[in-house]
C-alpha cells in the first residue's frame, strides 16, 4: 500500500470526527436555547411565524403571533429562533 493513501484515509477519518463535534455542539445548543424559552420571549419558528411566548409547557409553547391575541402551540423543536422583533435573534 502506498503511503499517500493511508495519509488520505486517515485525513478523510480525521475530518469526518470534526464535522460529526461540531454538529454536536449546535444541537446542544440549540437545546439548550429551547430549554430556557420563557413567557415574555418574542420567538421565531422554523415555519416564519413570530409571537410573544405566553405559556411553556414540557414539549410545547404557546404564544401569541399578534394584537388580536391569535394563539398558537407549537413543539419546542421547531422555534428556530429567540429575540426582539427590533433586534438581531439569537441563534
Amino acid at each position: 500500500m502506498d503511503i499517500s493513501i493511508i495519509i488520505m484515509i486517515v485525513a478523510m477519518v480525521g475530518l469526518f470526527f470534526f464535522m460529526q463535534r461540531g454538529d454536536k455542539k449546535k444541537k446542544a445548543k440549540l437545546k439548550e436555547m429551547r430549554d430556557n424559552i420563557a413567557p415574555g420571549d418574542t420567538v421565531t419558528t422554523i415555519g416564519g411565524f413570530v409571537g410573544k411566548v405566553v405559556h411553556v409547557k414540557e414539549n410545547t409553547v404557546v404564544f401569541e403571533t399578534s394584537e388580536d391575541r391569535v394563539r398558537l402551540e407549537i413543539e419546542k423543536w421547531g422555534i428556530q429562533t429567540i429575540g426582539k422583533l427590533d433586534e438581531e435573534p439569537t441563534k
